[in-house]
């Protein structure tokens, strides 16, 4: 089992180019993120603050480091969900459901797609 944690706002976008590139240069990352670009050692510096929490990896061609992620973007929202739903909703799914369909205002056609994935997901199992 992957020892994950929390990402900070600056890691997780840099965590979402890299599931998007799949590989790549730290010139490759700053190309697309937004303007104001950010600093080469900034950025290099956060994807070896990734690289500890061991969630990155890479490559290394001479001085020039190839990186690349270690962990998918589902194994990292399956960790954010469970984080989520075990600090705020005392671990039940159903307290979590229960908090969107009163505070978020569901509409009825929501809920009936909500209902229809459940049972979808109820005959595959």
């Amino acid at each position: 089992m992957l020892d994950i944690r929390t990402l900070t706002r600056a890691e997780e976008e840099i965590m979402r180019i890299l599931w998007q590139l799949k590989k790549a240069y730290v010139k490759d990352i700053i190309a697309e993120m937004p303007e104001p670009k950010p600093a080469y050692n900034t950025v290099s510096t956060i994807i070896r603050i990734l690289e500890k929490k061991g969630v990155v990896s890479y490559k290394a061609y001479g001085k020039t480091h190839e990186y690349f992620p270690l962990i998918t973007e589902d194994e990292y929202k399956r960790f954010e969900m469970k984080q989520l739903i075990g600090n705020y909703f005392e671990g039940s799914l159903p307290n979590l459901v229960s908090f969107f369909v009163k505070d978020h205002d569901l509409q009825p056609d929501e809920m009936d797609e909500i209902l229809k994935l459940i049972e979808t997901h109820k005959k595959e199992n």
